[in-house]
């Protein structure tokens, strides 16, 4: 079976990804597949959009997944209730094949996108790598 090249890239920035770099990956799959969801619910390919949902589900579950309610207390806690209504929306909007269910689950993940690049930015990178991922201060 042959890889695509995006695929083997894609691969290789995985395995040599830090922690705060994964999370960062994870929220730019998430929006990537609401994208392809969006574009299949307006072409009207009905497998393709649930196919696409069902991605963006499933990152947006091991994102929650990741949560560590025990170093960043009432982050997490936020996170968690922001990351579970996402996933409500994503249903809604295969449920109803509704686009503005995805419209405001790819904005709500795109603001989180940005303000984790934005802790990342700020933060120590060397700091993470043997600590806990928390943008808590």
């Amino acid at each position: 079976m042959r890889i695509k090249p995006y695929q083997n890239y894609l691969e290789e920035e995985v395995l040599a990804a830090n922690p705060m770099q994964l999370v960062r990956l994870l929220y730019r799959g998430a929006l990537d597949a609401i994208t392809m969801a969006r574009r299949h619910l307006r072409l009207g390919e009905i497998r393709g959009r649930s196919r696409a949902i069902g991605k963006a589900m499933a990152i947006v579950t091991e994102l929650s997944r990741s949560l560590d309610p025990t170093t960043d207390g009432e982050l997490s806690r936020n996170l968690e209730e922001l990351y579970g209504y996402v996933q409500r929306l994503l249903i809604d909007a295969n449920a109803r094949q509704s686009d503005p269910p995805l419209a405001e689950a790819e904005a709500l993940l795109f603001t989180l996108l940005e303000a984790w690049e934005h802790c990342t930015s700020h933060a120590n990178r060397a700091a993470f790598e043997e600590e806990p991922v928390s943008c808590a201060y």
